[in-house]
């Protein structure tokens, strides 16, 4: 090969190899990123973030299990963390838990006796009197049962419990504890009275309730008209129940609100009207005054007043038996509804009501709920005190 041939050839490779680096230094430069292109391109944009995320792959079933165990062993931490609320007592027994608690101790202590000593005798009027039974109705239990051991008719603990028992329902029997209604087709009235916060508003709601859910038409007349709240109070059973409702002006006559309830109820042939008064002072003269004018006002009209209940609080033991007293002498009490039963270890107010005043109690409170005031039952009343 001459020399020009080896200059062209020469040439012809100079240019190929330019033109094959300028190609590779182009890929290069399109392959690349500067760094602040690498960082923006980082950095998700708003849609990015609010994706959703992609599928997830279904776990073996090793890691089926592993979760059930997590899962089992979160849910037990919960029930230790989140305690079960026990459910409401259903039975009087549990209900009255308080009050049968010291007759409870010496039920238990007094079976546990080999036999019937002075000792004996003396927890069981203990456990009577802290009841609030009353020195003279714990003497009327005690003393009888003292002659029949000593006649040898009882020889045993287990027995004198047993006379105990029959000896208190014995006291509490025979009692008419029906809640009277007219026997015409007019309108009953039935009062209720008492001191303030004994819960005679509730009561008046609860009972609505009953009678209401029993087939009877009811009218609740808001004759407290000094305490701010109570005819709020009123107005919100009466929704709840189902039940019409009078009210007056804040202030006003209770007379004239009963009255006109009365009327409104005999108008439109509502069998029943509730009558709630203002809580008062039983030593306020004044005040049982103006709760005897009620009474009276209540029957000027259609209506007749059926029943007027003096509502006790459990929690006030002896004192009850004080009012129940003033307030039959202003009003005539027909019966009594004993509240807050299930709070007081002084059940046996129950007991001096009935015994030493004759007033049958005729509904008892053990709870807050519709259904927790019930019908009074001494028996079933008995068997919760002395049960062990």
């Amino acid at each position: 090969m001459d020399q020009n041939n080896w200059i062209y050839l020469v040439l012809i490779l100079l240019v190929l190899g330019f033109g094959v680096g300028v190609v590779v230094a182009g890929r290069r430069r399109e392959g690349s990123t500067d760094p602040a292109s690498a960082r923006q391109q980082a950095v998700p944009t708003p849609r990015q973030e609010q994706a959703p995320p992609a599928a997830a792959v279904e776990p073996s079933g090793e890691l089926d299990g592993a979760a059930d165990v997590a899962a089992d062993e979160i849910s037990d931490e919960r029930a230790e963390a989140e305690p079960v609320e026990p459910a409401a007592p259903t039975s009087m027994r549990d209900r009255l838990a308080r009050a049968r608690g010291a007759f409870s101790d010496a039920i238990g202590s007094v079976l546990g006796r080999s036999a019937i000593d002075d000792s004996v005798w003396e927890e069981l009027e203990d456990a009577l009197l802290i009841a609030d039974v009353g020195i003279g109705v714990a003497t009327s239990l005690l003393d009888p049962l003292r002659e029949s051991v000593d006649k040898g008719d009882i020889d045993s603990p287990n027995a004198l419990i047993a006379a105990l028992r029959e000896s208190m329902i014995a006291q509490l029997a025979g009692a008419n504890r029906e809640l009277a209604m007219r026997p015409d087709e007019g309108t009953s009235i039935w009062l209720f009275v008492g001191v303030n916060g004994v819960g005679k508003t509730t009561t008046i709601g609860k009972l609505a309730s009953r009678q209401i859910a029993s087939g009877s038409t009811v009218l609740l007349s808001a004759g407290d008209t000094f305490r701010a709240a109570a005819a709020d109070q009123l107005q919100m059973w009466a929704e709840r129940s189902g039940a019409e409702i009078v009210r007056g002006a804040d202030g006003a006559d209770p007379s004239s609100v009963v009255f006109d309830a009365v009327e409104r109820a005999s108008a439109k042939r509502i069998d029943l009207v509730l009558a709630d008064t203002a809580g008062r002072l039983h030593n306020k003269q004044n005040l049982m005054d103006e709760l005897s004018k009620v009474r009276r006002v209540a029957e000027k009209g259609s209506g007749v007043v059926t029943e007027t209940l003096l509502v006790i609080d459990a929690t006030t033991g002896q004192n009850g038996l004080t009012q129940a007293r003033e307030f039959a002498a202003a009003t005539g009490v027909t019966g009594v509804v004993v509240t807050k039963l299930d709070g007081s270890a002084k059940g046996g107010i129950v007991f001096a009501v009935e015994t030493e005043l004759g007033f049958p109690v005729k509904f008892v409170g053990v709870g807050e709920q519709v259904d927790d005031l019930m019908p009074f039952d001494p028996t079933e009343f008995v068997d919760a005190l002395v049960s062990n």
